[in-house]
């Protein structure tokens, strides 16, 4: 099979070309997938820079509010010198600064049951970084009924969970089987609540990137039906199996 990868393409990516699982023809599949970040905070900024760093063609992001003082010290594509600007806005001209053949497409938006399916369903791959329950339920809701790849995760303190939900499997719990929605509250997702080690926060959105291009490249294993916990205070990791809940 003959690499349609140009030059400059091979000596950016040369160093995970190389890896047996990847190759040439890997790369391709990365180049040519179409991804939503929904959320730009803590867990999105990583995952959008290093899915930008691996070469993928589309990305969009998803996120309504601007820069504030408090993000700066864990959400890592913003500075000073950004303070009330538009994240989408400032994430796309330094994630263009990366890599400027990947496509960085921007909603400042907030993601609603009317716009959710309109913009969704562009995309392959969805990661969810979003620090509100409504906002999960919907995007949970919505990749469960297109069968969808989602990958999701909440932060909180020193602790992290990262969910991946591949719905293609009829068999696949949802983000449901775990958060119920009457007993929830968004405290616990809230750094201003809870607060949060800015270390963790970039451990955790890294974590999801790499689900994600696992899943372009179909290699490894996935959570699909799990949920990984980390308590990143202790150096705990454990992944617990997640029961499907009949009607959900």
């Amino acid at each position: 099979m003959n690499s349609k990868l140009n030059k400059e393409q091979i000596e950016r990516f040369s160093r995970q070309i190389i890896l047996k699982n990847i190759g040439p023809s890997g790369q391709e599949k990365i180049i040519n997938s179409k991804i939503l970040i929904v959320g730009m905070g803590g867990l999105g900024c990583p995952v959008a820079e290093f899915l930008t760093r691996a070469g993928v063609g589309s990305l969009g992001i998803i996120d309504s509010d601007n820069v504030d003082l408090s993000n700066i010290h864990r959400q890592s594509l913003y500075e000073t010198d950004d303070l009330t600007k538009s994240k989408v806005i400032v994430a796309q001209k330094k994630l263009k600064k990366i890599n400027s053949k990947t496509k960085i497409i921007t909603y400042k938006i907030r993601l609603n049951k009317n716009n959710c399916p309109r913009i969704l369903k562009k995309y392959d791959f969805i990661v969810d970084g979003s620090d509100n329950f409504k906002t999960k339920f919907l995007v949970n809701d919505f990749c469960k009924k297109t069968k969808k790849f989602l990958v999701t995760a909440a932060i909180s303190k020193f602790d992290g969970h990262v969910f991946t939900f591949d719905f293609k499997d009829k068999k696949t719990p949802c983000i449901r089987s775990f958060f119920q929605e009457r007993e929830v509250s968004d405290e616990i997702l809230n750094c201003e609540y809870e607060g949060i080690l800015g270390t963790v926060a970039g451990i955790i959105g890294t974590i999801q990137a790499n689900e994600i291009l696992k899943k372009i490249l179909n290699i490894g294993k996935n959570l699909n039906g799990s949920i990984l916990i980390l308590d990143l205070l202790n150096l705990e990791f454990r992944k617990v199996k997640l029961k499907k809940i009949k009607n959900v």
